[in-house]
């Protein structure tokens, strides 16, 4: 009965380890834009994309530490413990998201009772291009 429970050990050991490198691998590294007229060139300010890089996801007006990933079963997708910074009256708080990668290349991202859509932004947006009337003068 010892050497069972030794084995039994050993492969829950094993287990926990695969688990924290398989979410480790899946990266969600890059600029997303929730809708067409996301101006992928700007990265602060509303209308602007949202960048993810080396574990910190930076949205308007916000940064989030994403931390404690968990690998989901049978998917391509992370459940991080969310850390973040601003929300426009400097308070932090403290969330769970998950991030799915979208089998058309974009990103899911599902917070507590909300999920959003987000298309990957080319790799070199233009810099300096017109994407909305009211940067050309044009009133509604």
């Amino acid at each position: 009965m010892p050497a069972r429970l030794a084995v039994l050990a050993t492969l829950a050991v094993l287990a926990c380890g695969a688990t924290p490198l398989a979410a480790q691998e899946l990266s969600f590294d890059g600029l997303w834009r929730a809708n067409p007229n996301t101006d992928c060139a700007r990265e602060e300010g509303a209308g602007s994309a949202l960048r993810i890089e080396n574990d910190v996801l930076h949205g308007v007006e916000n940064e989030c530490r994403m931390t404690r990933p968990v690998a989901v079963r049978d998917m391509d997708a992370v459940l991080y413990d969310m850390e973040c910074d601003g929300g426009g009256e400097g308070e932090s708080f403290t969330e769970r998201a998950m991030f799915l990668k979208a089998a058309d290349g974009g990103l899911f991202l599902v917070w507590n009772g909300y999920a959003f859509k987000y298309e990957a932004c080319a790799a070199d947006p233009a810099r300096g291009t017109v994407t909305t009337s009211d940067e050309i003068g044009i009133a509604e």
